[in-house]
């Protein structure tokens, strides 16, 4: 069974990231991410596009940030993207920029450390996060497990691909 993967483009507005929460939320409730569980995804989602348009806003605020969920057989993956080159000296606009700097990392680095405070929040959330970097900016990657049963997995698991991409207007 492919996966299927919804993906999301906004403009790096604060306003944007309320809807990305609520999207993700609703994306892993259908998917089967168990209800007690949920609080964790909205709040790292929260914390990983904060961050994103905290340095899109200061870098690059004619690109979108990008969110891709996908449900997996077993588990629920959320990945934030930014188009930030590494390397690039953060400019807080916010409190939560200045606490989510991100430094270019060594090879011995820790990067949830590196990352800050903010991702440090998302890794103590989150069981399974990878961070990586191109060179077009970072990756986050978040999974969860998926507990099986869930309102809409049947009927999506047996029809055609529900795969889509959505944009938010600025003015959204």
């Amino acid at each position: 069974m492919e996966p299927t993967t919804v993906t999301l483009r906004f403009t790096p507005l604060p306003v944007h990231v309320r809807t990305a929460r609520l999207v993700s939320a609703a994306v892993a409730r259908r998917s089967g991410v168990s209800e007690d569980v949920l609080d964790e995804v909205r709040l790292a989602v929260g914390e990983a596009c904060s961050r994103a348009v905290d340095l899109h806003g200061a870098h690059r605020p004619d690109a979108p940030v990008t969110l891709r969920l996908t449900d997996a057989t077993s588990s629920f993956t959320v990945e934030v993207v930014d188009l930030v080159p590494q390397g690039t000296p953060p400019v807080p606009r916010t409190e939560v920029a200045a606490i989510a700097a991100v430094p270019a990392l060594g090879e011995d680095d820790d990067p949830v450390l590196a990352h800050g405070v903010g991702l440090a929040v998302i890794a103590g959330l989150v069981d399974d996060v990878h961070f990586g970097h191109g060179q077009d900016g970072l990756t986050l990657r978040m999974t969860w497990p998926l507990t099986g049963d869930a309102p809409g997995r049947p009927g999506a698991r047996q029809g055609a691909s529900t795969a889509g991409t959505a944009q938010v207007a600025p003015g959204a």
